[in-house]
């Protein structure tokens, strides 16, 4: 028990580390690809932010864990919104750029609705995955379409120092095979210790490890929140939350067809009922407040409690 949470916390760190690396190399790329802050956040960084839940999940799909797999796509979603929003904008209220409200989160919204009517019956199979993958292409396509002819020009001070692409192709490779190795030992202890303890995989999946590898989104959006860069902050969550589903769900279903019985409705209706709320609080003055950001994470906090409530 020990040994495998120590494991599972080094596994923890690993995902961090890999990330940053995948996050900033892409990220620096990105800006020498002239694509604006708002496409960079919703795209670039969301995506390498999201690469541990890929990973996890596609590994967990692969040995046929599919209440890990899926559970840390809808726990993610979830975390993402009611803890790392929340959080950041207690910290400095977020201002949402218009392209947001019109284009991205309802894009969102709608992916998350099409995930809980297709896996409403605790299944995710190949035509779903392809559908979610197509999707997922064409929102990227659109997105680098958009911003070159929509955006304003990149803030070339989100990088420090101007260095030579190569470097950055290693610093995005450097982390991929990290995050990699520590997803395998990531999944492989937290299914150890959820045997030990009792708890269901699902729950774990949902909760230990949908928050783990949501740690670099966590850094991301908070250090963006308190640089200022909002528009960072907002569009990382949401394109994490588009890339979850329309990516991860996509592949994963695509490469094995997910089973999961114990990830019920309840669940994706707390993903879908937290998704929803956050069209309003971004409408209402085009910003999340510190009120409203402390609101969804009494949310989190209250699925939490009844995630775990027979083992409280």
């Amino acid at each position: 028990m020990i040994t495998s949470l120590t494991l599972l916390i080094l596994s923890l760190v690993a995902l961090y580390i890999g990330a940053g690396w995948l996050v900033q190399g892409s990220s620096a790329l990105a800006l020498k690809a002239k694509i604006s802050p708002l496409v960079i956040g919703l795209t670039i960084i969301a995506f390498g932010t999201s690469a541990p839940e890929l990973v996890v999940s596609l590994n967990a799909a692969l040995k046929g864990e599919g209440e890990i797999a899926i559970g840390n796509i809808l726990g993610s979603n979830i975390f993402n919104i009611g803890i790392i929003l929340g959080i950041s904008a207690t910290i400095y209220p977020l201002q949402a750029k218009k392209q947001l409200l019109r284009i991205d989160i309802p894009v969102m919204l709608i992916a998350t609705i099409l995930l809980t009517i297709f896996f409403w019956n605790g299944e995710l199979g190949r035509m779903e995955g392809g559908f979610f993958l197509a999707g997922i292409i064409l929102y990227t396509i659109f997105s680098l379409y958009y911003s070159r002819k929509h955006g304003e020009e990149p803030n070339l001070e989100l990088e420090e120092q101007p260095r030579h692409w190569a470097f950055d192709t290693l610093e995005i490779v450097g982390g991929l095979v990290v995050l990699i190795f520590a997803s395998h030992l990531l999944v492989e202890n937290a299914v150890s210790i959820a045997r030990e303890v009792g708890l269901s995989e699902a729950v774990i999946g949902l909760t230990i490890i949908a928050a783990g590898t949501s740690m670099p989104e966590l850094a991301t959006t908070i250090v963006a929140a308190s640089k200022g860069k909002t528009d960072i902050a907002i569009g990382n969550i949401v394109g994490s939350n588009l890339f979850n589903i329309l990516a991860i769900a996509g592949s994963c279903s695509l490469v094995q067809p997910i089973v999961a019985k114990n990830v019920n409705y309840i669940d994706l209706l707390v993903m879908l009922a937290i998704s929803l709320l956050l069209l309003p609080l971004v409408k209402s003055g085009q910003k999340i407040t510190r009120t409203e950001g402390l609101v969804l994470v009494i949310v989190y906090v209250i699925y939490v409690f009844w995630l775990f409530r027979d083992v409280i």
